[in-house]
This record gives C-alpha cells, structure tokens and sequence, in this order.
C-alpha cells in the first residue's frame, strides 16, 4: 500500500510542484526501511509518468491558438530559436541539460520537460536523462535522511 501511495503522490508531485516527494519518500523510507528500494521505484516511476505528460504537452502545445499566437511573438520567436540552435545537432548538450535538471531540479524539471517537447528532442534522451537524474536525487534523498527517524 506504501509502494502505491508514493507513486501516486509522486505523479502529483511531477504534475503539480508544490507537492513535496522528497518529504513523502523521506518520510515513507524512513517508516519502512526494509522497502526502500521499492519506494525509490515508486518515486522515480511516478515523477517519470508526470513528467511524460509535461514532455507530451510541450510536443503539442503549438495546436492551441492562443500559444500559437503567443509563440509568434518576436521576442518568444527569438527565445525559442535560441534554445532550438542551441539543442539541435548537440545530443550531449542537450542530455546533460535534462540530466542536470532531473537531479537538482535546476533549471525547474517541469520546464525543461516542457521545453523538450516543444523541442522534439527524442522520447529515448528524456526518458533515459530523466529518469537517471530522478534516481539519483531520489537516492541522494534518502541516503542523506535515512538516519533522521532516529532524532525523533
């Protein structure tokens, strides 16, 4: 049931910022040790479910008339052809950039999932950057607060 709860409080989380998973999951591994690998599953799991439907909106977001408009502005025009110069032909740039952002959610993961689409960079790259990047944070999370049940 734990296992359950995490993931669906880390689709809300991916979904919905304000949701802290980082707190759920620190507070969940620290209820149930002896499943931590399975909530760090359940963490980078649902984040990446969330985050698809970011990516996936991004990939679409040109078919609403009012972003299309909004997206012919000069100044957007320019902003969004910068990043497009910048991702296209760079593969490693571009990993790096969702991979840095998965981890330390700098710049904000939503974002760039957002900016992925829009970007068209491959489903594979975001998946596998994405997915790495949560893990490890994830990870770092627990591993850093897994001796704090005991200051309670």
């Amino acid at each position: 049931m734990l296992f359950w709860s995490v993931m669906g409080a880390s689709i809300g989380s991916a979904l919905l910022p304000l949701i802290n998973i980082e707190a759920i999951l620190a507070v969940a591994v620290n209820r149930a040790p002896d499943q931590m690998w399975a909530l760090l599953v359940a963490a980078i799991v649902g984040q990446m479910l969330g985050k698809i439907l970011w990516y996936w909106g991004g990939m679409h977001l040109d078919r609403a008339p009012w972003v299309d408009r909004h997206l012919a502005k000069p100044k957007v025009k320019a902003s969004l052809d910068k990043w497009h110069e910048r991702a296209e032909g760079r593969p490693w740039f571009t990993a790096a950039l969702l991979f840095v952002s998965a981890a330390t959610g700098f710049p904000p993961y939503a974002v760039t999932a957002v900016l992925a689409g829009i970007l068209r960079v491959p489903f594979w790259i975001f998946l596998v950057t994405g997915t790495l990047g949560r893990g490890l944070r994830f990870w770092a999370v627990v591993a850093g607060t897994s001796g704090l049940v005991n200051l309670f």
